[in-house]
């Protein structure tokens, strides 16, 4: 029988007032759905409520967001703490109090609200789904559980260090080329449409034929500006339309991941970042004592890659019915020799979290290889690009002129 998981509450921030045991005014900031909740909250710490209000995010909304390496530095933060022997009540207080960023303070206080309430760890995490995801509660569940929450959480901020910089590895190899070609198309767009009308106007004087080229940029400026609206508004239409089918259609991301796999250098990048993230996940998770069956559930849907992700919901399958891994990984033929024979060695040498460790550590410096090679292979590409462009028209503008000086 199927369950159904209530949806969270939405938070708010609450500033409130109070006496204390001693009788003494204290303020303070809180996150939580109602004022009730507050005042209830705060009467188990030993504060008697006198006002509760909404605070104003008028001007905060949208600043000091929080990012996932803010999670990464909170879950080292609360390890740190709690082996060091201070509770974990008393550490969310100090990292909520002292935040620089007011979003995570106020999270942060929110969670130790919860608890406060009676909720676990982890359940108060999964509060707040946009910030920690299933694999992060499963984790820290497992860590309560198996009572090494600190070594969990530990093991938690390396995993999310790690995989934030293999993401922005892989985003600077997406991003680099395309913003300089765009800035370069940008370019020539505005040469096309402002400047060169300016030299039309001086050619009709000449009283004479145009070379080829030159009639050919200025035919092209005509048209951009007769059609310059028609074409952003096209390419607008087609960016809304290309991010809307994106996000709603899981056959589209499934081809235009397995597309993307196939490009010549970004492709190896994407697929060795893909390797690397699921041995990554995979290693945490074993560590953290995690059955392989369900390990292989939360390593599936982090695998960034719709394609991996599906052979990997395949493989989990197999597994629970009794398959090695290694054999798994090598039928699904989404993954190099070098990454399979390393997981079997693990696995009969009973240190599948280690080898799959070492597996990430590689994968993830081939990523960075790649990038620093890509970097390195486009700028002088990007720079013939825009020589080209922004070159060829230069030339175009002052070719009749060469020819009339020639000629006198």
């Amino acid at each position: 029988m199927a369950t159904t998981t209530a949806k969270a509450p939405k938070e708010f921030p609450f500033k409130w007032e109070g006496l204390d045991r001693k009788g003494n005014r204290i303020k303070g900031q809180s996150s939580g759905p109602t004022a009730d909740f507050i005042k209830l909250s705060l009467r188990k710490q030993g504060i008697n409520p006198i006002a509760v209000r909404k605070a104003s995010t008028l001007f905060a909304k949208g600043k000091g967001k929080v990012d996932a390496l803010d999670i990464a530095v909170f879950s080292r933060q609360i390890s740190t703490m709690l082996a060091a022997g201070v509770p974990l009540v008393q550490s969310l207080e100090i990292i909520g109090r002292g935040h620089d960023k007011p979003a995570m303070g106020e999270m942060v206080l929110g969670i130790k609200t919860y608890i406060e309430g009676g909720a676990s760890f982890s359940e108060a995490l999964g509060k707040y789904p946009l910030y920690f995801d299933e694999l992060y509660v499963n984790l820290v569940d497992a860590g309560e559980k198996s009572g090494a929450l600190e070594t969990l959480l530990e093991k938690i901020a390396t995993y999310k260090e790690k995989t934030e910089a293999l993401k922005k590895k892989v985003k600077k190899a997406m991003t680099y080329p395309i913003a300089v070609l765009v800035v370069a198309v940008i370019v020539t767009g505005i040469l096309l449409y402002f400047v060169v009308p300016q030299f039309q106007d001086l050619f009709q004087g000449f009283g004479a034929d145009l070379p080829a080229f030159t009639q050919f940029v200025i035919n092209l400026s005509k048209w951009m500006q007769a059609n310059g609206l028609f074409m952003l508004m096209a390419i607008a239409a087609f960016i809304v339309g290309f991010i809307a089918l994106k996000k709603r259609s899981a056959k589209f991301r499934r081809g235009l991941d397995r597309v993307s796999l196939k490009i010549p250098v970004v492709g190896d990048i994407l697929y060795k970042s893909a390797v690397a993230r699921y041995a990554r996940t995979l290693s945490t998770m074993f560590a953290a004592g995690v059955p392989l069956v369900e390990a292989m559930d939360s390593v599936a849907k982090a695998a960034g890659n719709i394609v991996f992700t599906e052979a990997i919901f395949t493989m989990r399958d197999q597994v629970a019915t009794g398959t090695q891994l290694q054999l798994t990984m090598a039928q699904s033929g989404m993954f190099p020799n070098m990454a399979t024979q390393m997981v079997a060695i693990g696995e009969e040498s009973g240190s599948l979290d280690a080898m799959c460790a070492k597996v990430a550590d590689f994968y993830e410096a081939e990523v960075d290889n790649l990038v620093d090679s890509l970097t390195a292979l486009m700028e002088p590409f990007i720079m013939s690009v825009l020589g080209v462009l922004v070159g060829g028209l230069v030339v175009a503008m002052y070719l009749p002129i060469f020819k009339m000086g020639q000629a006198i």
